[in-house]
């Protein structure tokens, strides 16, 4: 984990949210998302604070909101499952525009849409203002099993390296005249996704064997020591602390 290593929703930036440590927005985050759960579904008012205070971060972050909401259309699949909720759920029905809808149908798709986008765009400010890099040290410095951050590490890794190999045995065909038009060229697909199936698994190996002479035995070495200071922690926690306060005033109004 001793490369840096940039991502597609990462934002570069100096911003006071990029400078903190990564385990305080890594902690703040995962409790942000449970309170949000915890959150009655019928205390509206309640969503509406929270996005508040996450545009109050991306806003801290620097983070522009149109990078904001293309990024959220990851939960599109989500939107769709909570659209056909008020259609198959039973229960009492009310009429609207005509159509016939479950009313636990409807509470329960406004409960998957707030949670969920709420969820997400928290899941994409994170990465959006840490690199992956510091993401692995956060997870490291909060004591997440060991061998779970070095899969982790090497997937994002070797995920770019097949992708890497994968757009030159594209380049390849195309050099060639090869363009798949039809169900007559899936067989030259197949060939292609076994040969980089044997490239991945003997690169696979030759990477063990490098690192297996280098000295590996089961753990990476800890290059960058992360720690915060008790300022960082409160600079970071203060959003869950704040979601939580509208979250206990939401069970009780």
């Amino acid at each position: 984990m001793g490369a840096g290593h940039a991502h597609r929703l990462y934002r570069h930036g100096h911003s006071p949210v990029h400078a903190l440590p990564p385990h305080t927005k890594l902690a703040a985050a995962f409790l942000f998302v449970v309170v949000v759960v915890s959150t009655p579904r019928e205390a509206m008012w309640a969503f509406a604070v929270y996005a508040v205070l996450l545009g109050c971060v991306a806003h801290r972050a620097r983070v522009p909101g149109g990078f904001l909401l293309k990024r959220l259309l990851i939960e599109v699949p989500f939107v769709a499952f909570a659209v056909l909720m008020p259609f198959v759920a039973e229960g009492e029905r009310v009429h609207v525009l005509g159509m016939s809808l479950s009313v636990s149908g409807l509470w329960g798709a406004w409960n998957v849409l707030a949670k969920g986008t709420l969820g997400v765009a928290a899941s994409v400010l994170l990465a959006a203002t840490t690199e992956l890099r510091e993401l692995l040290l956060g997870l490291q410095r909060l004591k997440l099993p060991p061998l779970l951050v070095q899969i982790a590490s090497f997937m994002i890794r070797y995920g770019d390296v097949i992708t890497d190999e994968m757009r030159r045995m594209r380049i390849a065909r195309e050099s060639r005249g090869f363009e798949a038009r039809g169900v007559r060229h899936w067989g030259v697909l197949a060939k292609s996704a076994g040969a980089l199936f044997i490239r991945s698994y003997e690169r696979g190996e030759r990477v063990h064997l490098a690192m297996v002479s280098r000295g590996y035995a089961g753990s990476m070495p800890v290059i960058d020591e992360v720690t915060a200071s008790r300022a960082q922690w409160s600079h970071a926690l203060a959003l869950p602390f704040a979601a939580l306060a509208v979250c206990l005033l939401g069970w009780v109004l």
